[in-house]
C-alpha cells in the first residue's frame, strides 16, 4: 500500500512523458521509422558529443575522488573547532542552482574576473572544475561515513608490526574504504554525465553533453528523433551508472553494518597534509567562486554599489516580471515541491528499508530501489517537454495549471530524499519490529512509535535537500515555465543571454541572491539533521 502513491506518481509525471517523448522520435508522418534514429547515431556530431560527455564525467570523477578522500579524512576522521561548520560549506555547492555556479565560474575565469589570466574561459579545463564543485561533498560525504565507523586496530596493528602510514593507507584503509569510493565515483559519474545547466553556461559552442545537446536539438531545431536517439544513448549511460551505484551502495550498506560506532581523534600534526590539501580546495575551488560571484554583484559601471540589487525590482532586459517576483515564484514552487517529494520520499524509503527473506524479495527491492533513482539521471529536459506533450489534453490537462514545475521539481528532489532518509530506516534493528509485534502491537503502531520517530531524525537533512534542489531546478523548468511566472534560475538564464552591462550586474546580483536562499536552507537542514552523518 505504501508502494502504489510513488509507483503511480513515477509511471504518470515519469514514464509516461518520456516514453512518449522517445516514441515520438521514432513516428514520422504517422509512420514508425528508425531512419531518423539511424541518421543520428551516424552523425559524427553525436559521437562528438558523447566523447566530451564521457571525458567531462571520467575527468570530473577522478578529479573528485581524489581530492575527496583526503577531505573525507579530515572531517570525518579527525576532531576540530569549526568541523560542523566545514562541513556545512562543503555540503552547500552540491544543492546550489546549476544556473548560479555557470554564472559563477564564468565570472571568476571571464578576462576581467579574478582568474582571468589563465585563460580558462569556455575551457574543459573550467567545466570539470564547476563538477567538481557540485560533486566533492558527494565523495566526502559517502567515505566519510565509513571512514568514522572504521575500527582503528587493523591499522594500528599494522603499524605496530613496522608499516609506514603509507603502507597502512595502501593495504589497510583504501581497501576497507573501497566500497565507499566505487559507490561515491559511481554516483559522481552519474551527476557528470547528466550535468545541464553548468555545461550550458561555461562551454560555449564548443562544450556540450547529451544533456545539453537534447535541449539543443529540441528546443532550436524542433528535431524529435535527434532527440530520441539521443534521450536513449543517456538512459543506457545512466542505467550502466545506477547498476553499479547499486551494488557499489549494497557493499558499503554492508560494510557499514560490519563497523563499529563513528570513532575520530584530534587533528594531529601527520594529519598536516591532508588537512591542507582540503583547506585549499574548501577555499580556492568552493569559497572563492562564490566570493567572485558575491564580488561582481556590487561592480556597476560607476565603480561599488548597489545598484545591481537595486535594478532586481524593475524589469530589467525586457523581463516580463521583476526578479524579486521571479524569487517569490521560485520559493513557492519549491515549497510545493518539497512537500511533494518528502511525502513520497517517506514511502519509499519505508518500503525500501523492509528486509525480504527470500532472494525473489531481496531483487525486487534493489530493481525498485534503481527505478526510483532514474529522476537523477534522466534529462530533465526530456522530462519537461515529455510533459508538454503528454499532460495536454483530458483527462490530464495540465498545460495552463502552476503544478507541473513543482510536479517536476519533485521528481528531480524524490531520489535525494529517498537516499537521505534510508540510511536512517534502515539503520532499525529488525527485532525491535519483532519485539513489538510480540507483546501486541499492530504494524500501524510499529510504523508510529518505531519507524516514524526513526524517520524523523532525518527528516530536517531531507527537507534541506528537497527544498534546495527545488529552488535551483533549472532544466525541466526552462520548458514549463510560464512567462508571466518565471522561476528565478529562468530569470537568470534570460539576463545573461542579453548583452549589456546593467543585464549581466542585475544577473550577478540575482544569483547571489539565489545562493544565499540555497544555502540558507542547507545550513538549517544541516544544523537540525543528525549529528551522525548518513551515506548518500
Amino acid at each position: 500500500m505504501a508502494a502504489l502513491p510513488p509507483l503511480a506518481f513515477l509511471a504518470v509525471f515519469f514514464a509516461w512523458p518520456v516514453a512518449a517523448l522517445v516514441a515520438r522520435g521514432f513516428v514520422v508522418d504517422g509512420v514508425v521509422t528508425l531512419a531518423g534514429v539511424q541518421e543520428v547515431l551516424a552523425a559524427p556530431r553525436t559521437w562528438r558529443i558523447l566523447g566530451q560527455t564521457f571525458t567531462q564525467a571520467v575527468l570530473g570523477t577522478l578529479v573528485a575522488v581524489l581530492l575527496g578522500v583526503p577531505g573525507a579524512h579530515v572531517l570525518y576522521r579527525c576532531r576540530f573547532p569549526g568541523r560542523r561548520l566545514v562541513r556545512a560549506v562543503v555540503s552547500v555547492p552540491f544543492v546550489l542552482p546549476t544556473v548560479v555556479v555557470g554564472v559563477a565560474f564564468s565570472s571568476l575565469l571571464a578576462p576581467t574576473g579574478l582568474l582571468g589570466f589563465l585563460g580558462l574561459q569556455e575551457s574543459l579545463a573550467g567545466i570539470v572544475a564547476a563538477l567538481v564543485f557540485f560533486n566533492y561533498s558527494v565523495v566526502v560525504r559517502t567515505v566519510g561515513a565509513l571512514w568514522s565507523r572504521l575500527d582503528p586496530r587493523a591499522a594500528e596493528a599494522a603499524r605496530s608490526l613496522g608499516a609506514g602510514r603509507l603502507r597502512v593507507l595502501a593495504t589497510v584503509t583504501l581497501p576497507a574504504l573501497a566500497p565507499a569510493i566505487a559507490s561515491g565515483a559511481a554516483l559522481v559519474f552519474l551527476f557528470c554525465a547528466s550535468a545541464f545547466g553548468v555545461v550550458l553556461v561555461l562551454g560555449g559552442e564548443s562544450y556540450g553533453t547529451i544533456e545539453t545537446e537534447i535541449w539543443y536539438q529540441t528546443t532550436q531545431l524542433l528535431d524529435l528523433p535527434a532527440a530520441a536517439a539521443l534521450s536513449i544513448l543517456q538512459l543506457l549511460v545512466v542505467s550502466a551508472s545506477l547498476i553499479v551505484a547499486g551494488a557499489a551502495r549494497a557493499r558499503q550498506e554492508r560494510a557499514l553494518r560490519l563497523s563499529g560506532n563513528p570513532v575520530d581523534a584530534p587533528l594531529r600534526a601527520s594529519d598536516a597534509p591532508a588537512a591542507a590539501l582540503t583547506g585549499v580546495v574548501v577555499l580556492g575551488l568552493l569559497v572563492l567562486p562564490m566570493g567572485s560571484l558575491v564580488w561582481r554583484s556590487f561592480v556597476t559601471a560607476d565603480g561599488w554599489g548597489l545598484a545591481n540589487y537595486r535594478a532586481l525590482a524593475g524589469t530589467a532586459g525586457s523581463l516580463t516580471v521583476s526578479v524579486w517576483q521571479s524569487l517569490l515564484n521560485s520559493l513557492g514552487t519549491a515549497l510545493v515541491a518539497t512537500a511533494i517529494a518528502v511525502v513520497l520520499g517517506l514511502l519509499v524509503s519505508y518500503v525500501l528499508s523492509r528486509r525480504p527473506a527470500s532472494a525473489p524479495g531481496r531483487r525486487v527491492m534493489r530493481a525498485v530501489d534503481a527505478v526510483f533513482m532514474l529522476p537523477l539521471g534522466v534529462s530533465a529536459v526530456t522530462v519537461g517537454f515529455g510533459f508538454l506533450i503528454t499532460l495536454n489534453r483530458p483527462p490530464l490537462d495540465l498545460r495552463s495549471s502552476w503544478l507541473l514545475i513543482p510536479i517536476a521539481q519533485a521528481l528531480v528532489a524524490l531520489p535525494l530524499v529517498v537516499r537521505t532518509l534510508l540510511p536512517t530506516l534502515r539503520a532499525i534493528d529488525p527485532r525491535l519490529h519483532e519485539a513489538a509485534a510480540t507483546l501486541g502491537a499492530t504494524p500501524r503502531r510499529i510504523v508510529a512509535t518505531i519507524d516514524a520517530p526513526f524517520a524523523l531524525r532525518g527528516l530536517g537533512l531531507a527537507l534541506g535537500f528537497a527544498f534546495a534542489t527545488s529552488l535551483g531546478e533549472f532544466g525541466a523548468t526552462s520548458f514549463l515555465a510560464r512567462p508571466d511566472r518565471p522561476t528565478l534560475p529562468v530569470v537568470i538564464f534570460q539576463l545573461i543571454g542579453r548583452p549589456g552591462a546593467e543585464n549581466f550586474g542585475a544577473a550577478m546580483a540575482a544569483s547571489v541572491v539565489l545562493a544565499a536562499f540555497a544555502a540558507l536552507a542547507m545550513g538549517l537542514a544541516e544544523w537540525v539533521g543528525p549529528k551522525e552523518v548518513n551515506p548518500w
